[in-house]
């Protein structure tokens, strides 16, 4: 049984995959996971494959959502986008790293979508 950590990422990803469709997003894999990670959702947007973060927050007490992502947690998505395109035999597609960050202490919750939020980070 999900704890209440667990079920607000839930919510999150959901809310977030919902927007994302709304702006045109592709949605090809939720919870990718491999040898170094996962990540929460592998889109298509126009000419761009997206890798994206989903960072939710019940309050901005401690930083919004946006802000959430350590280097250790950049470099981890880093090494799963990169053994997602060789698997798929994509290395020389676009691709870029987007965050969703989801405010769910609110109603209607707010949700952001940080484009480029950051490059690909090698460990």
């Amino acid at each position: 049984m999900p704890n209440r950590n667990q079920k607000l990422g839930q919510l999150g990803e959901s809310l977030a995959v919902a927007h994302l469709k709304k702006k045109g997003y592709r949605i090809l894999e939720r919870n990718y996971r491999n040898l170094f990670g996962e990540i929460d959702i592998i889109a298509r947007h126009g000419e761009s494959l997206v890798f994206v973060e989903v960072k939710s927050r019940r309050s901005d007490r401690y930083g919004g959502p946006k802000f959430a992502l350590t280097s250790a947690k950049r470099k981890k998505i880093s090494m799963v986008a990169l053994s997602y395109l060789k698997s798929m035999g994509n290395s020389r597609v676009k691709a870029r790293f987007d965050v969703v960050a989801v405010g769910a202490g609110c109603d209607p919750p707010r949700i952001e979508v940080v484009r480029n939020a950051f490059e690909l980070a090698y460990p």
